[in-house]
């Protein structure tokens, strides 16, 4: 259970503080773009190294099915995982839902706090829209999630991994994909990160949701066949 426990809290973190920044910074000029990138990035890399030698920090439902098809972890802890993360995904949200009613009665007082109270409407939440429409956005984000996750199984593996670097090396690949996908759905690779945000945005953001969960999952079965072709290279190498 302390595993499931941390996976929750490494969630909430990354979801918190990701979207967070994403409501309060905004993403529609360059400056918040790389701002939120950065969020994303350096709260993975934390959890990373506070979490990391307790469930292996996750804290993405992609990066465990992407760990359990590679044979690295068993099914029912795939599970217990999957529940931690979108439990503590939800928790953000709600944290979120409340940061927004508690900002937005005085952020009418100023044009500055206007603009951030129309920014936190979204809950930083995914949309389609900019990448196309469901399709667009379904090949974005199975191509970034591909990226990311053979990125973790690489620098994760035992023989020929990143070792104590491997949280570094996977925090600035998270900031890379969002540098380049932030204006196209708004970046998730993650289905806990846009669960939370989603069901209490509600509206659009809920009806594509499904998208966010469907796409990342594709990516991380397509990453971890990819690696297993390179295990299996290395093997037959040996």
């Amino acid at each position: 259970m302390k595993k499931y426990f941390a996976e929750m809290v490494g969630t909430f973190v990354l979801t918190l503080l990701g979207c967070g920044t994403a409501m309060f910074l905004g993403c529609a000029t360059p400056a918040g773009v790389v701002g939120t990138a950065i969020a994303f990035g350096l709260s993975v890399v934390a959890m990373a190294y506070t979490i990391g030698g307790i469930s292996g920090c996750h804290i993405n439902p992609a990066i465990t099915l992407g760990v359990a098809l590679s044979g690295r972890m068993s099914w029912k802890d795939a599970v217990g995982y999957w529940c931690g993360q979108i439990i503590g995904g939800i928790i953000a949200g709600a944290v979120l839902l409340a940061l927004v009613n508690i900002v937005t009665p005085s952020a009418g007082g100023c044009a500055f706090g206007t603009v951030i109270a129309e920014n936190m409407t979204g809950l930083g939440c995914n949309g389609v829209a900019n990448a196309g429409g469901p399709l667009g956005a379904c090949l974005v984000e199975i191509i970034a999630t591909f990226i990311f996750v053979l990125v973790v199984l690489g620098t994760t593996d035992e023989k020929v991994g990143a070792g104590n670097f491997a949280g570094l090396a996977i925090g600035l690949t998270l900031i890379l994909i969002h540098l380049v996908c932030i204006n196209l759905t708004g970046t998730s690779v993650n289905p806990a990160r846009s669960i939370g945000p989603a069901l209490f945005a509600g509206g659009q953001a809920l009806c594509d949701l499904w998208v966010f969960i469907v796409a990342p999952l594709i990516g991380a079965a397509l990453s971890a066949l990819v690696w297993k072709c390179f295990s299996c290279e290395k093997c037959s190498e040996k």
